[in-house]
């Protein structure tokens, strides 16, 4: 076995730099003080093994750690609740090496037998984790359930060995996701189904108060590992806002954050406006907006239905709505990452050639059916566009306007025929082209909660996934992304999605928060790296 941070091949396809794993936060942060972050839902679970939208992500990774974690503001890898790791020279082993003294918020220590608990949880199919899927490379995934998993060993207490059925590219990647956050089994056990309302993890700070509708409020942990974080003593969280009166507030130094982003029908003047402006952080991110077709609900289980909507879209039409922060997308992945086809046009805008395709399929008259969309601005106006493009090929699509755990909740359960994911739509968890599939087109995803809303599962496109990702040698990367780039394609001949639009992300933030701009479009920790960003005196 090598050291990790050793040159090992692993190491080299993962493009980790050994001199970029520390992080110096700025020299000028000051302790102390209290932010407030505005939403309009409330959050729907602080549980890692379940939560999995972009409200409650950086959250969650504010309140837990994994082995693995990344370089603030970056997709740089670095260790996090390990100390140090070694991996096998047949890339299926990997032995990691835990840090000693660290506690839980209820004051006990971590140990290796918590990392196996956790594991075995998020994998058990009594959990209906969404991200379950992600742990398919390890030893015994397949008969995961309350025996745990074979391929996770506890050689001591600061010692953990999983095993891998096989090689897997991205599996560092994996263990720095919030799903493979380690958690007390004695909280989780006390909480049941509770847990993601009394969360209790490792993390740069602890829920101190949750009063659902209104507010939550997280405090620093006082015996957090890492040194010299977090900066602020308290974060509030206040839900029920709407995204205009928040930005109204944060024009009065009531707000730090709006959550929420921009409000669409105010960007222009916000941009316009040097001082509000100056507020602003751009930066871009690994984002599809997509539309998702229920491959199992009739009739969108016909391929021709399938293609005539992605036909009917008008891309443009919509990308106008959001004040042309994005550029029209033509297949799953966004145009920077890695496996991206280069060239491919996707389906026309053709509304005369997708009743074509109707009638092909025994629709002339068209139909009607149901399209859910989560109710902040500007989704409810896209999904009133895309409502206005399908009634132009005939078919009728009754708009289903709710909070976003709803929405969430219907395309996990298969009841949505389609929905608008705006609000929700795909960005990264981590940069490399499989993150695209597994969770969201992948069998794997397609179960009950999952995030496949698509419920698409084509096990040949399946297989080719688990070979790209066992081609863990940097040799063979361009091969990985060619099979990945033709998956892909694949995918769009079968058209279980409209992929609509690439977006970039906008946060503003008030004149006293510090910390660079990186971690205000922090491409991991969305839409806030809280642990890093602290309070001008």
């Amino acid at each position: 076995m090598k050291k990790l941070l050793a040159s090992t091949a692993v190491l080299l396809a993962l493009a980790l730099p050994g001199a970029a794993q520390d992080y110096t936060p700025d020299p000028a942060a000051k302790p102390g003080g209290t932010i407030t972050i505005t939403y309009k839902d409330d959050v729907a679970t602080l549980d890692p093994a379940i939560g999995y939208d972009w409200q409650n992500w950086s959250m969650i990774k504010s309140l837990f750690d994994g082995l693995m974690d990344y370089v603030p503001g970056t997709t740089t890898l670095r260790p996090g609740l390990a100390e140090s790791y070694e991996i096998s020279e047949d890339g299926l082993v990997y032995t990691f090496k835990l840090r000693p003294g660290v506690k839980f918020h209820n004051g006990r220590e971590m140990t290796a037998e918590d990392v196996k608990y956790s594991l075995d949880r998020v994998t058990n199919p009594e959990t209906q984790s969404p991200g379950a899927g992600f742990f398919g490379a390890i030893a015994g995934f397949e008969n995961a359930g309350p025996g745990g998993l074979s391929g996770v060993e506890v050689v001591d207490p600061l010692t953990v060995r999983i095993t891998l059925s096989r090689p897997d590219a991205t599996f560092l990647h994996v263990m720095a996701l919030n799903f493979a956050s380690v958690v007390p089994k004695e909280a989780v056990e006390e909480a049941g189904a509770d847990f993601g309302k009394k969360p209790v993890g490792t993390g740069a700070y602890r829920l101190a108060e949750w009063t659902l509708g209104q507010r939550l409020v997280f405090e620093k942990n006082a015996d957090y590992w890492r040194p010299g974080v977090p900066f602020l003593d308290s974060i509030v969280f206040e839900v029920g806002q709407e995204p205009v009166v928040a930005l109204l507030r944060l024009q009065k130094g009531e707000v730090d954050v709006p959550g929420d982003g921009i409000p669409p029908a105010k960007f222009t003047e916000v941009m316009n406006d040097p001082a509000q402006a100056a507020r602003v952080v751009v930066g871009g991110q690994l984002h599809t907006g997509y539309i998702t077709l229920n491959v199992t609900l009739p009739p969108f289980d016909k391929l021709e239905v399938r293609k005539a909507i992605n036909m009917a879209i008008n891309k443009d039409r919509i990308i106008q709505i959001i004040n042309g922060r994005a550029v029209p997308a033509n297949q799953p992945l966004p145009p920077s990452m890695p496996g991206y086809t280069e060239g491919y046009a996707g389906y026309p805008y053709d509304p005369e050639g997708a009743k074509k395709l109707l009638a092909d399929a025994g629709l002339a008259d068209g139909f009607e059916t149901e399209l859910y969309v989560m109710n902040t601005d500007p989704n409810p106006r896209i999904a009133q566009a895309i409502q206005q493009d399908l009634a132009a090929i005939g078919i009728k699509a009754n708009i289903q306007n709710l909070a976003q755990a709803n929405v969430i909740e219907a395309g996990g359960a298969g009841t949505a025929p389609m929905i608008w994911s705006g609000g929700m739509a795909w960005i990264a968890d981590f940069p490399d082209p499989s993150n695209f599939y597994g969770p969201i087109l992948g069998c794997a995803g397609a179960g009950e909660g999952g995030w496949n809303w698509s419920k698409f599962c084509d096990p040949a496109l399946d297989a080719k996934a688990v070979e790209a990702d066992s081609m863990f040698d940097p040799a063979r990367s361009a091969d990985r992304l060619k099979l990945w780039s033709d998956i892909y394609m694949g995918v769009m001949e079968q058209a279980p999605w409209v992929p609509v639009f690439n977006e970039e992300r906008y946060t503003m933030k008030s004149e006293r928060m510090g910390g660079e701009d990186a971690l205000y479009v922090d491409p991991v920790s969305i839409p806030v790296n809280y642990d890093y960003v602290w309070v001008k005196q």
